[in-house]
């Protein structure tokens, strides 16, 4: 299936050293090409404290992996005509309306000066002026205050986005890169148009045509201990990366079958909301390679997953947490997109479009190479390990033509 079989042991050892070393608890591996399976491999487990095995139908939280789902979904609406994404966001969210942003060099979250509301755009791509509570900033420190990190136990998407709207934006919208909530705020965006809310919007117009059954804001019904637990190298808040210092416990539990707020989700966070199996993953990627799709047009995914920045992420100011490097590196629509595989330091093909999660997850569609890969673990945060760049590489050197 246009792979090197002795490259890909070199992936199924690198697998296994990691989870040998304590790195990773458990992981597992699809790989696609010309739109058929070329490559699964899963080893450790997805349970410690149970030793259970991480399997195929394990079930994890995809985190930020939701983003190329909320994406693909306003994308939807974009090519219905029911909206346009220069459109400023409070033309369909008031709350948006006569927004303020922080001044440069600001000491406090009142020094504040009048600031454009986002674009749907600005939302998509991260450059709104928005934040999340785990960056370093003003913006982020009142965000954490109020517990503005869209959990899946905060009740409903509409309060948390009226909440959000009462803070001033980081920075004027388009003038720097930040990760943030914007695809959260997107989510809500397509409750608003659609009149469903977005469990709903996902299933009946994402999941159900691409055959995605056990993918969904909550784990599904009778998933039982299939649903893997979350670990992390940190002490304190695994989310917490301004204050968080590294343990003596590699793998220190931090949420688990039959006690996690990932079984009754209040919230829909369409930045980071869903859990699922890999294979269903490997579906809406799969989705995002093929010229057709009954989802998606072609035209329409060519532009999605085109950059959208006026250079790479590195260029457009201060560094924030990201879930790829920004050297070369442009961001899309929900995703990144490649530019310069030598500047990113990383062997990959130019146009790869990609993203991963807080609990170390990635997958990327690979469309020069008809190759899609979704690698699955759960360690918060993904910054712990270098596995995304070490695995692009063994990769790309298991391809052949």
């Amino acid at each position: 299936m246009g792979f090197d079989a002795q490259r890909l042991q070199l992936i199924r050892a690198w697998m296994q050293r990691y989870v040998d070393e304590r790195k990773y608890a458990g992981c597992a591996l699809l790989l696609n090409r010309f739109g058929t399976e070329g490559f699964f491999h899963s080893c450790g487990q997805r349970s410690v404290e149970k030793d259970l095995p991480f399997q195929r139908d394990t079930i994890a939280r995809f985190y930020s992996m939701t983003k190329p789902v909320t994406s693909v979904a306003l994308m939807q609406l974009l090519e219905r005509g029911i909206l346009h994404l220069s459109a400023p966001v409070s033309e369909f969210l008031p709350e948006f309306k006569d927004m303020q942003a922080l001044i440069p060099d600001a000491r406090s979250i009142d020094q504040t000066e009048a600031a454009n509301t986002p674009t749907l755009a600005q939302l998509l791509t991260h450059t709104s002026g928005l934040s999340y509570p785990f960056n370093s900033g003003i913006l982020p420190a009142a965000m954490d205050e109020q517990n503005l990190n869209f959990a899946p136990d905060q009740g409903p998407l509409s309060k948390r986005i009226h909440d959000l709207a009462q803070l001033p934006l980081a920075f004027q919208p388009g003038t720097r890169w930040e990760y943030s909530v914007g695809i959260d705020v997107i989510g809500r965006v397509i409750e608003v148009v659609s009149g469903q809310t977005l469990d709903r919007y996902f299933s009946t117009h994402v999941f159900d045509p691409l055959g995605i059954s056990e993918t969904g804001f909550s784990v599904p019904a009778g998933a039982g201990d299939r649903f893997a637990s979350l670990y992390t190298p940190l002490d304190g808040d695994a989310m917490d990366l301004n204050t968080a210092q590294k343990g003596s416990d590699t793998l220190r539990l931090v949420d688990r079958a039959g006690d996690s707020p990932f079984e009754a989700a209040t919230t829909f966070s369409g930045g980071g909301g869903l859990v699922g199996t890999i294979d269903d993953y490997s579906r809406f990627a799969e989705m995002l390679r093929a010229p057709n799709s009954d989802v998606l047009s072609a035209r329409i995914k060519n532009f999605m997953m085109r950059n959208h920045l006026p250079g790479d992420i590195a260029s457009m100011g201060p560094r924030s947490f990201a879930e790829q490097p920004m050297e070369g590196m442009g961001f899309g629509i929900g995703g990144a997109v490649v530019l310069d595989p030598g500047r990113l330091q990383v062997p990959a093909a130019i146009g790869d479009f990609s993203w991963g999660g807080m609990a170390s997850t990635f997958f990327w569609v690979d469309r020069a190479n008809d190759m899609t890969a979704v690698f699955f673990t759960q360690l918060s945060p993904s910054s712990s390990y270098p596995s995304r760049a070490q695995l692009r590489a063994l990769v790309q050197a298991a391809l052949v033509d």
